[in-house]
């Protein structure tokens, strides 16, 4: 058995793995959730809401999220032109997930009581 886990690709071994990597990579979660709830947003106005991003990490994660699907880039050729960022319907249909995710975030309280507990007990941090 031990070999056959060897030789299983990650995906295979467990199919949610290439979920997790597109959905929760650093940031993603962030500028979904900032795109699905305030709707429609120009570069500046994510770069505001999500205060402790740097521009070029911005500029990165957005353009990974438009090849993924999960965002939309609308440029309004003006002067001076002007650019959008909206979640897409593939994007929205992760609000199922994140709804998950919030509702289980009231166990986040008993996290930091067993990290208190395990701390206490003497055993090496991780």
């Amino acid at each position: 058995m031990g070999d056959v886990a060897k030789t299983t690709a990650p995906e295979q071994a467990c199919p949610i793995a290439p979920v997790v990597d597109i959905v929760f990579s650093r940031w993603t979660t962030p500028i979904l959730w900032t795109l699905n709830e305030f709707g429609r947003q120009r570069f500046g106005e994510l770069e505001r809401r999500i205060t402790t991003i740097t521009p070029k990490v911005l500029t990165q994660r957005l353009r990974q999220l438009e090849r993924d699907g999960l965002v939309v880039r609308t440029y309004h050729a003006e002067v001076p032109p002007r650019v959008e960022y909206e979640i897409s319907e593939l994007g929205r249909s992760l609000a199922p997930l994140f709804a998950a995710l919030a509702n289980w975030s009231v166990n986040l309280d008993k996290v930091d009581q067993a990290r208190r507990d395990y701390d206490d007990s003497g055993r090496p941090r991780p």
